[in-house]
């Protein structure tokens, strides 16, 4: 089994930040986590058709995971995937927070356009010829 865990977040102007908190991420458009959940498993599955060289892979389990951070005025995005084959899924999971923070962008442009996506990286990455574990 061959596993990673990705991680980013999505910043706002913290009077933005406590607004969309407040209304527990739901806009005009709908809710902002379960929009970028379905995103970010849409991708994973995809990642193979989006970044050149990458296989298709039959993914056993894809996670994302999304948590309000106000010391950051953030929404911190964590994906896991893992897979039972020959090649490692870390593009996978960065691929699915890449596409999980741009789905919350889009959910919450209309509110400001004073956000950024920052600090997208792996976290761990097991399987395969070596691990790794972000410090």
């Amino acid at each position: 089994i061959r596993a990673a865990h990705a991680q980013g977040q999505v910043s706002f102007p913290s009077d933005i930040y406590q607004q969309i908190k407040a209304a527990d991420g739901m806009t005009k458009k709908g809710s902002i986590t379960q929009t970028a959940h379905i995103a970010g498993i849409m991708a994973a599955k995809r990642t193979h058709d989006l970044i050149p060289l990458c296989h298709p892979l039959p993914l056993d389990k894809i996670g994302l995971s999304f948590n309000y951070n106000d010391d950051l005025s953030a929404i911190v995005v964590n994906a896991s995937v893992k897979v039972t084959h020959k090649t490692g899924v870390e593009m996978e999971a960065l691929t699915a927070v890449s596409v999980a923070c741009l789905t919350i962008y889009d959910m919450t442009k209309a509110i400001s356009h004073d956000i950024t996506i920052d600090n997208i990286h792996l976290m761990t990455k097991t399987g395969g010829k070596s691990d790794y574990q972000h410090d």
